[in-house]
């Protein structure tokens, strides 16, 4: 365990577009130990640098571990009884025995070394990695951190903060609890983000 991981912390990161060298400059500069990626499916027609196999030989060649977590935490299940009316519903993914044991496989992690969970998109409020697994993971892990694009870092309470204002739910409100507030954020923005099935899109 390094000195600066004395207290657990997982990272996330959104590859979006960029170049394979900005993704390793943004790791080596949180000195990210080793990188879980949670995406369902590991490949990209228009990002082909971040396909699972030229992405895990790039993390190799750069002293970084890979580990495929997307069969246990993505947002593209095969258990049918995930979906309802064609889209992924994130509670039902959160209770599969399967999600459970990726996150007690990333806590395990961050217990021991610098851990970042990746995904494709650049914001980690349009992505599963913020609304449906860290949602979760932050009662397992102290801290969680989330790192932008410009190579600062959100905290995920910072997260939080900003879904409120999306929905307008930020501040005090005489009948709702902040969680309770939060959890209504939560689930609105899983219904807006969650995969839905081609048959669905088409409908």
């Amino acid at each position: 365990m390094t000195a600066r991981n004395s207290v657990p912390t997982v990272f996330t990161v959104g590859h979006s577009t960029m170049e394979m060298g900005a993704l390793l400059s943004l790791l080596k500069q949180h000195e990210i130990e080793a990188v879980a990626d949670v995406r369902s499916s590991p490949y990209s027609q228009h990002n082909p640098q971040f396909n699972r196999e030229a992405l895990q030989e790039s993390l190799c060649a750069a002293g970084i571990q890979y580990v495929f977590l997307g069969d246990e935490l993505g947002a593209r299940r095969s258990e049918s009884d995930c979906y309802v009316n064609g889209q992924a519903l994130y509670e039902r993914i959160a209770n599969t025995a399967a999600f459970q044991r990726g996150l007690q496989r990333l806590a395990q992690g961050a217990a021991r070394m610098r851990v970042a969970v990746l995904c494709a998109e650049k914001d980690p409020l349009e992505c599963h990695r913020a609304v449906l697994i860290c949602r979760r993971l932050k009662h397992l892990v102290p801290y969680i951190r989330h790192i932008l694009s410009d190579g600062s870092l959100e905290n995920h309470e910072q997260t939080e903060e900003r879904l409120l204002r999306q929905f307008k739910l930020a501040g005090e409100d005489l009948f709702l609890s902040k969680e309770q507030m939060l959890d209504a954020a939560y689930e609105r923005q899983g219904k807006r983000i969650a995969y839905k099935e081609e048959s669905v899109l088409l409908s």
